[in-house]
């Protein structure tokens, strides 16, 4: 792709207050779309998710560097400031900065960027275009508030790992954190809607996110099971609370994962498993059916699979047009040609270690593409680059250095 080519975000300042994970995937996804991502991070330790490892980067030599390979997964694209909020020379570069940006975003509890008089009506005061999206816990308001946030405890309170693990077992939480994850992709939908909004009438607006919200608003039709049909979904492993086989199954090898979306699909699995008969019986004819008697039909499924390996029944079932998948581990993902093909995997410049695999990002634009990022910035790496083209000069940033403000 041409360094040339267009940006969808290009000419779009983004103060960048997160650390962990909800917020700096939100600003991640800002980044690949082509926003100039200003990362401010504490002098010393910087985002706490740097120390979080091992694995860390290593450098040409082999040896561990201080980026931590989580750090890596949600930087990319990003340039680094450290400013020590907590003396007033910082909270006076932060205030200066938001007047040149398009969006701020932050994840301090809720009343901590208030008493740093860095909060959403005084910097909207210095600049009214400013979108200013807070993520929290628990939003804004409500009885939660002042509740520090986190996903594992937000899985367990939104009801998610109610419906995680396996029947009858204990609940589970999910392999990565989705809470966060989701609340940083729709933190990314309202700033784009907020864009939008600004760019139509002059004004920006204040954008209020928690991870309890968007883990509630993820439970799609599981949330829609208990609001409409009054009834508590139970946890169901690998299978499908409403559609019947849609599940993992045990082969000769390993697993394979069989997901039949109608009736038809269920008479040709049958055929394929010699097992025709199934299909014409009353208790498994249609879906409806085989959710009522899975308790019967699975183990009898079970048993006919594990006569054959996985590489023999997926390539049968390909055939046959029945919807199914390998359960790869990350390796296999990341070997995967497909997932090569994609460019979900991808290489670029470090100083420290020459180059670091990163994963690519999804978002495929005909017009504004994706264009390879560059790779997560070390800590501080562009203090100086940043306050001279926000106007400071050497003589300020020489103070602001002396006085502990940054680093």
């Amino acid at each position: 792709m041409s360094a040339a080519s267009p940006r969808a975000l290009a000419g779009v300042r983004v103060l960048d207050l997160t650390r962990v994970l909800a917020g700096p995937w939100c600003t991640q996804v800002l980044a690949d779309l082509g926003a100039d991502v200003i990362k401010v991070e504490r002098p010393g330790s910087g985002d706490d998710t740097r120390g979080w490892g091992p694995p860390f980067l290593r450098d040409a030599s082999g040896i561990d560097t201080d980026e931590s390979a989580y750090y890596l997964c949600a930087n990319r694209g990003k340039r680094s400031l450290t400013v020590d909020l907590s003396t007033a020379d910082g909270r006076a570069v932060i205030r200066r900065l938001a007047t040149q940006c398009d969006v701020l975003v932050e994840n301090f509890k809720v009343g901590d960027m208030a008493r740093h008089g860095l909060d959403a009506a005084t910097l909207r005061a210095l600049n009214p275009r400013l979108v200013y999206c807070s993520i929290t816990g628990f939003g804004q308001d409500g009885p939660y508030a002042q509740r520090a946030g986190y996903d594992f405890a937000v899985q367990g309170l939104g009801g998610l790992m109610s419906l995680t693990g396996e029947a009858g077992g204990e609940p589970q939480k999910v392999g990565v954190a989705v809470a966060d994850l989701f609340t940083g992709m729709y933190a990314t939908v309202a700033i784009l809607a907020a864009l939008r909004h600004r760019d139509a009438t002059g004004e920006g607006q204040v954008i209020d996110m928690a991870l309890l919200d968007a883990q509630v608003a993820m439970l799609a039709n599981l949330g829609s099971h208990t609001l409409v049909g009054g009834e508590l979904p139970p946890r169901q492993g690998n299978a499908h609370a409403n559609i019947v086989p849609y599940q993992v199954f045990a082969v000769a090898d390993g697993h394979l994962i069989v997901a039949v979306g109608n009736d038809r699909q269920f008479t040709r699995l049958c055929e394929l498993l010699d097992l025709a008969s199934l299909a014409q019986d009353a208790r498994f004819a249609t879906n409806a059916a085989r959710v009522r008697h899975r308790e019967t039909l699975v183990p009898v499924l079970q048993d006919a699979f594990r006569a054959r390996g996985r590489s023999a029944w997926l390539a049968s079932l390909e055939a046959a047009g029945i919807p199914c998948g390998p359960v790869n581990d990350l390796a296999d993902v990341f070997a995967d040609p497909q997932v090569r093909a994609r460019g979900m995997v991808v290489e670029v410049p470090h100083p420290l270690s020459g180059a670091v695999p990163l994963v690519g990002s999804p978002m495929k634009l005909s017009a504004t593409p994706v264009d390879p990022p560059r790779a997560p910035p070390m800590l501080g790496q562009h203090t100086v680059d940043v306050l001279r083209e926000a106007g400071f000069g050497d003589d300020e940033i020489a103070l602001l250095r002396q006085r502990g403000a940054i680093r």
